[in-house]
């Protein structure tokens, strides 16, 4: 019988995921070597803090601060560090001394992404990172290689567990955001600092990321429309439960056509409403989606926990050992196949359906005068629902208007809501969403 070679892995960070990470490569040893062709030795895990409490308990002898010293020596590093830096530094030492690379660091992805995947190319090593979007749902991979053949033409999805059970939660029982909040927090859904999910940071670096794969184009940040759902009200909730919607956070990619043969892709994340009896209306809780539009393999949707120390650390165990047979087969790493260039486009050439929320004066004429502009501005209604209120403290009369608009441009959807904020019969613009799938 032939003899397994040994391949050391070095892993940068002891956090949910890294810990789970350590404990599936000790256990699951004789398990993953004749699936690898190799023995997949855990040589040693860099962390910032030696006496930190790790919710595994791990030989104590694995454990350095010397990061550096580690990936040197290493055939395979997993960088589950997050953040930029020291994260960046240690990955091109690791490359550059010839060790192929796993990391679910979706920011320092986005943000610097095409430089890591040149200098992987320039050596010959993988640079792999299924574990970046959606956590133990398998997407980049299927994108990468099984639609290769295939010419995508919109990715949307649910990519942020945490937005997504605060509006379940909202949906669900009712609650404001602050309370559903509250109660992400509680139940460790949301960190203690929840800024980078609530206001759409983290799903729009998984876009980048995305969109880059669908359209074989580099993609980074600066690319990304975002806006977070902050400013999604209960009050939304219940009028968007009322129509027949649901509010979603969503990360979207899609290319789109002026007619005359130039492309482009529109890359965002917002909320969104969708019509209940989509898939992606179904997602409960803190799981992800991600729904995606080929020419010739139509809809597919891809489903599961987008987080979590064991779901993550499944992904990323799947990377290392493709990444390990690479090394065992011989050849090349995988390129990136950026095979062109396809434009990033702003937000205004994005084309979709929209609602708004206006608070208006309860007198006749109004619904005309709203109507007779939006009809100017080429913007078409499909739906306009009215409610009656009144004032506690001064007992006036005011209407709140939902209304529903057919497809229309950004930019003509932006020109209109500025013309209705002009009209005296107007108090406020309560909510501008946009509307996928209807």
């Amino acid at each position: 019988m032939t003899e397994l070679r040994t391949l050391k892995v070095a892993l940068l960070g002891c956090g949910n995921v890294g810990a789970q990470v350590a404990r599936i490569l000790i256990e699951d040893a004789g398990t993953l070597a004749p699936r690898t062709g190799a023995r997949l030795e855990l040589a040693g895990i860099a962390v910032r803090n030696l006496e930190a409490e790790r919710e595994v308990d791990l030989p104590r002898d694995l454990f350095t601060t010397d990061g550096e010293t580690l990936v040197k020596g290493a055939d395979l590093v997993i960088e589950l560090m997050g953040g930029l830096e020291p994260a960046r530094s240690l990955i091109l030492s690791a490359i550059q001394n010839g060790a192929s690379v796993v990391t679910g660091n979706k920011a320092l992805l986005a943000a610097d992404g095409p430089a890591l995947y040149e200098e992987a190319d320039k050596a010959g090593v993988e640079l792999s990172y299924e574990a970046a979007v959606a956590g133990a749902i398998p997407i980049l991979r299927p994108i990468r290689d099984s639609l290769s053949g295939d010419r995508i033409t919109r990715v949307l999805g649910i990519v942020n567990g945490t937005t997504n059970f605060i509006l379940d939660q909202m949906d669900s029982t009712g609650a404001q955001f602050a309370d559903a909040l509250a109660e992400a927090q509680r139940l460790g859904y949301a960190e203690a600092d929840p800024t980078a999910d609530v206001e759409g940071h983290d799903a729009a670096a998984k876009a980048a990321i995305l969109a880059s794969l669908s359209f074989h184009t580099r993609f980074d940040l600066a690319n990304v429309y975002c806006e977070g759902i902050t400013k999604v009200s209960a009050a939304d909730i219940a009028a968007a439960k009322e129509a027949g919607f649901v509010i979603k956070l969503l990360a979207i990619a899609e290319k789109l056509g002026n007619g005359e043969g130039n492309e482009g892709v529109s890359v965002r994340v917002h909320p969104t409403l969708l019509p209940r009896e989509h898939p992606l209306a179904a997602v409960r809780g803190a799981f992800n989606a991600v729904f995606v539009e080929a020419e010739n393999a139509g809809e597919l949707m891809f489903y599961g926990q987008g987080a979590g120390g064991t779901p993550t650390a499944s992904a990323v165990l799947g990377d290392l050992v493709s990444a390990a047979r690479r090394i065992v087969l011989g050849g090349p790493g995988r390129i990136e196949s950026t095979t062109g260039h396809v434009p990033a486009l702003p937000i205004d050439a994005a084309t979709t359906s929209y609602y708004i929320g206006l608070d208006v004066a309860d007198q006749p004429g109004v619904l005309a005068k709203i109507a007779q502009l939006f009809a100017e501005h080429g913007v078409s209604i499909e739906i306009m629902r009215q409610t009656i209120h009144r004032d506690a403290d001064s007992n006036v009369e005011s209407a709140e208007l939902r209304i529903v608009t057919h497809r229309a441009s950004e930019a003509a959807l932006a020109a209109t809501v500025e013309a209705v904020k002009g009209l005296d019969v107007i108090n406020s613009v309560t909510s501008v969403l946009r509307v996928e799938g209807a």
